[in-house]
């Protein structure tokens, strides 16, 4: 029997503790289900939220829903749906609960990693358990090093495979994941992914995620003790930046897709508030504060922003399918550059809605019973992850010097 074999029947031997994944057939089918999913989830979003609660049925719901497994190759049985599909996907789980629209982003990011430049027998295996609802976390991020791309943890050569330590932080879902992905740096300080299933021995996950905003992201400090990592199990990751790929728009869109949610979000219950709570200013002489001609002007200013920015979102999936189908300098810079300009203004819109809410919705709407600061609190947090003063230069290098952005998972 062959080490892949063995392999292979290892994971086949691994029972995962709910049914398998629902496999979804096209873009509408996931469009769909991601509002059946959504509906389900809102509910209790504002509770999880306030009592830190990890969202462990609702991740089951979303993962076996099929959405985890969209992206997957239609030769591998997938979906393998539209990348303006896919953000709206995200978008929709986002409005419900950013935490929850937040957690696949890794997963969905090294199945792109994977189809990019994993071995045939890697795309049949992981692939093949996507589609079964196994759901990746990430230990990616380290705190307290020169930069976000000084990566300490080390994968050494050893009998039969590797040896991966280090430490990690910012690893949203992997206390919720049945593998995590690992960045690391080989011998050769080239930076591979190491696939580690849960229980390994040497792998901790400790929850000491305390951010004010996405608070049930499933994050934490994620320590590497030694752990072997079969052969099999690293993927070559520095391959998809050494040439122009789809790798950093695609973990990019699905930011923005957050984003663009969370200011669905604050919009949907800022005219749910100023319909049924707030009153009118006493200058006004109005019967009610819906009919405050300067908060009609402010919501309709929201509400054009919310569409732009649905709009940007969308048109970034068109260039990143084209990118896709067509990787090249040109067509990876021109999507790098769509997509950094959704990202830029799903920020600057979920950040204005969070806080505009309360000017509009008055003081009642900051009390405790309503929770409505989440959305803030979660839009302050998700959009310190790329920050956009940096994706102003790159499209303004772009259009008026000619200069393609760089390609890392941050642009």
């Amino acid at each position: 029997m062959t080490a892949t074999s063995v392999l292979i029947e290892d994971a086949e031997q691994q029972q995962l503790p709910r049914p398998a994944a629902h496999i979804i057939k096209s873009d509408a089918e996931a469009i769909e289900v991601a509002h059946w999913v959504a509906a389900a989830i809102a509910k209790e979003a504002a509770t999880r939220d306030a009592e830190r609660r990890l969202p462990a049925p609702e991740l089951d719901l979303f993962s076996q829903s099929g959405l985890w497994g969209i992206t997957v190759p239609r030769e591998y049985g997938g979906a393998f749906v539209s990348n303006a599909t896919l953000a709206e996907v995200i978008a929709i789980i986002a409005e419900a609960d950013p935490s929850i629209g937040q957690i696949p982003q890794n997963h969905l990011y090294m199945v792109e990693g994977i189809r990019l430049d994993g071995t045939e027998f890697q795309k049949k295996f992981f692939f093949d358990l996507v589609l079964k609802g196994v759901r990746f976390g990430n230990a990616f991020s380290e705190i307290g090093t020169k930069s976000v791309n000084d990566v300490q943890t080390r994968i050494t050569p050893t009998e039969g495979g590797y040896l991966l330590s280090g430490k990690k932080f910012y690893s949203s879902g992997a206390l919720l994941a049945d593998w995590v992905p690992v960045v690391a740096k080989n011998e050769a300080d080239d930076t591979i992914v190491a696939f580690v299933k849960k229980g390994t021995p040497g792998l901790t996950i400790i929850d000491d995620w305390s951010s004010f905003g996405q608070r049930t992201t499933a994050s934490g400090t994620t320590i590497l003790e030694n752990i072997f990592i079969p052969s099999e199990y690293v993927l070559p990751h520095h391959l998809a930046f050494d040439r122009p790929t789809s790798m950093g728009p695609v973990a990019q869109i699905i930011q923005a897709a957050v984003d663009t949610g969370i200011a669905r979000a604050a919009l949907r219950d800022t005219i749910h508030f100023v319909r049924n709570h707030t009153r009118p200013w006493i200058d006004s002489n109005l019967e009610h504060g819906y009919e405050d001609p300067l908060s009609i002007k402010d919501i309709g200013d929201l509400q054009i922003r919310v569409h732009a920015t649905d709009a940007l979102l969308h048109r970034s999936g068109e260039f990143l399918d084209i990118a896709q189908r067509d990787p090249n300098e040109d067509t990876v810079a021109a999507a790098s550059i769509a997509v950094a300009e959704a990202k830029v203004l799903s920020t600057e819109t979920a950040l204005l809605a969070g806080s505009k809410l309360f000017e509009l919705a008055g003081t009642r709407s900051t009390l405790g019973q309503f929770n409505l600061d989440r959305h803030w609190r979660n839009a302050r947090t998700h959009t310190l992850h790329d920050p956009v003063r940096w994706k102003y230069y790159a499209v303004g290098n772009y259009v008026l010097n000619n200069v393609k952005p760089p390609r890392h998972p941050w642009i």
